[in-house]
């Protein structure tokens, strides 16, 4: 009688590299998986210099606006929220006192932002009756504060504006 010695099939070299493989192959599966599943939550988490925050963004048409009346315009800009990409329109009001110089208010009544028009010479609210001169002072209404303006840079006769929201109901001008 022969007597074999031999390694359990388990054992062999060949399973062992056979299963370390699976074993690899499975945890890179299964990383990928929760990095691509987790990625949205991790973009979102981490501010990003994308959007408008701190970003100059190009109003069309400045230079075809009347000086000193004060005009509605409106200007587009790409927002990125994690996987998902959209197209923002904001509105603007901007009053043009030379090629090179403006006032641009944001178009919320600082009460609580109310859109606002512009009528008889004033910027009213039609919600709760605020009324701002063309400077941006405040003559009548609850609003606690002046119309905020919002940052600006004319280059090339171009107007680009700086969006920006403010905190309502309050008298200071608060960046939200």
């Amino acid at each position: 009688m022969t007597n074999h010695t031999s390694t359990p099939r388990s054992q062999e070299p060949d399973d062992i590299q056979k299963r370390n493989f699976l074993k690899g192959l499975t945890a890179a599966v299964l990383g990928f998986l929760s990095l691509a599943l987790t990625w949205p939550l991790v973009s979102f988490l981490i501010p990003s210099n994308e959007g408008t925050g701190g970003k100059f963004i190009k109003v069309p048409n400045f230079p075809a606006i009347p000086v000193e009346k004060p005009t509605k315009m409106t200007f587009e800009d790409v927002d990125v929220q994690a996987f998902i990409t959209s197209n923002v329109v904001y509105d603007i009001w901007v009053i043009k006192h030379a090629a090179d110089k403006a006032t641009v208010y944001a178009p919320l009544c600082p009460h609580l932002n109310c859109r606002y028009t512009f009528v008889d010479k004033l910027f009213k609210c039609p919600c709760h009756g605020s009324v701002f001169t063309e400077d941006g002072k405040c003559v009548a209404g609850p609003s606690p504060r002046p119309l905020d303006t919002l940052p600006y840079k004319i280059e090339a006769g171009e107007l680009y504006v700086q969006w920006e929201l403010y905190k309502a109901g309050i008298p200071e001008k608060v960046e939200v």
